[in-house]
């Protein structure tokens, strides 16, 4: 049984958080990779009105820069190790190609917030709650959220633009987080409360 929980939802200034949304993981040639266009469409429209209203975008990627990091992850997952920093797997989908500045974060392990500066970054835009978007919803997307929440966000998870390639688990994964640690709202939800709510810009 789900324990009593309440909504909470964005705050005045969110920030979109897309998660490794990089050829390596939207490209099915990829042995990471999936085949998911309408995940990839659904971060375009919340990239677009994220840039209408002014708000932070920031993107993650995973990038393995010599042998020495995240070394038990990659030996449990050996396709990992296709993600070192002179490959294309590691680019953000040239169709969520990052504008105007956008970071992006580079990580070894599974949350962007582990090990990188994204918390910090978060702090000097004003982000005041997270969108957290991506690949893959068991793995990397789960991983932020829990760290998000644990730096003191409200997080919400951005339903049709999160994926997974074993879909039993990004199905448990949306019911699990939506009990325990985020708001799980659908993209045109999202974008109407960006659209029609005072946010900060």
């Amino acid at each position: 049984m789900d324990l009593a929980r309440n909504h909470i939802g964005l705050l005045h200034r969110p920030a979109l958080i897309v998660v490794d949304m990089i050829n390596g993981f939207t490209d099915p040639k990829c042995p990471l990779g999936s085949y998911c266009p309408e995940v990839v469409a659904h971060n375009a429209e919340l990239l677009t009105t994220f840039r209408q209203k002014q708000l932070p975008v920031f993107f993650t990627t995973v990038v393995y820069q010599n042998d020495n990091q995240a070394r038990v992850f990659r030996a449990r997952i050996n396709a990992l190790n296709l993600l070192t920093e002179d490959s294309d797997w590691v680019k953000v989908d040239p169709r969520l190609a990052p504008v105007n500045g956008e970071a992006i974060i580079e990580k070894c392990w599974a949350s962007g917030f582990f090990k990188t500066d994204l918390h910090e970054r978060l702090k000097a835009s004003g982000a005041d709650s997270l969108v957290v978007t991506g690949l893959t919803t068991s793995g990397c997307v789960r991983a932020t959220v829990v760290d998000g929440l644990q730096h003191d966000y409200p997080v919400v998870v951005a339903k049709e633009a999160v994926g997974d390639r074993n879909e039993q688990a990004h199905l448990a994964n949306l019911h699990d987080m939506h009990a325990k640690y985020a708001d799980v709202m659908n993209c045109r939800d999202i974008i109407s409360y960006l659209e029609h709510t005072g946010v900060a810009s």
